[in-house]
């Protein structure tokens, strides 16, 4: 069965920060008299990340930027709660929320529009599921890529996240398609590669730092190199 439409996650795979994390972190809190490590940070916001709850709020009636906000502010929280007071804390956040909503604060991988054209070429269907916040869609705008896409699928709005099947679901559903008429491409084995396989479709776990990660699925280096891969399937 011939693939029909490709989706992409974002962070990570289309999009990547202009400076690590943990450095933007880190000189945004030195405007507001806390001084920390960037290493540091960036091991807490690692650490945090991972036991944060999904960035979805399912059957909610309040603002989703309200409540966007408030998870992104309870994670830093976290990262920041054993590395000593933070008097200013509320005003940090507030810059660095409004800092990564900018899309300066992000660059284009360089094999993007690259791969984008030659997609839209083929008159592929694209879209983007991400485990972003509302955020995203102004970014991918500002970058010049939101069009590209037919929609870009986010778990706050969706109300499931990845890697649970139903995110997946409501993209193919969108487009009237099957499970195996749609590859996914994502930078992390558990959201991306499993997620899209468990719900059906063809998961290609993208790896630009090339560590040779081995498993029995698809891996690339870059995206141009899912073009070989929608010829042989």
């Amino acid at each position: 069965m011939p693939i029909k439409a490709v989706f992409f996650d974002a962070a990570g795979t289309l999009i990547t920060p202009v400076r690590p994390v943990g450095q933007t972190y880190t000189l945004l809190a030195k405007n507001y008299a806390m001084e920390v490590s960037s290493a540091e940070i960036s091991e807490r916001f690692r650490t945090c990340f991972a036991a944060s709850p999904p960035l979805t709020f399912p059957g909610s009636t309040e603002s989703f930027e309200q409540l966007e906000r408030d998870w992104w502010k309870k994670l830093v929280q976290c990262v920041f709660q054993p590395l000593g007071q933070f008097e200013q804390f509320d005003r940090f956040f507030a810059e660095l929320f409004s800092y990564f909503a900018r899309p300066e604060a992000w660059t284009l991988y360089p094999d993007v529009l690259e791969t984008l054209s030659a997609l839209q070429k083929r008159g592929l269907a694209l879209d983007v599921i991400s485990n972003f916040d509302s955020r995203l869609i102004d970014i991918l705008e500002g970058l010049g890529i939101s069009g590209c896409f037919k929609e870009v699928f986010i778990s706050s709005r969706v109300g499931h996240a990845k890697p649970e099947r139903q995110i997946f679901e409501t993209a193919l559903r969108r487009h009237n398609l099957a499970p195996a008429e749609a590859m996914h491409v994502g930078d992390s084995e558990e959201n991306d590669l499993y997620g899209a396989a468990n719900a059906g479709l063809l998961g290609v776990l993208i790896d630009r730092s090339a560590s040779g990660r081995s498993g029995n699925y698809r891996q690339v280096k870059s995206l141009n190199e899912i073009i070989p891969i929608l010829d042989q399937v």
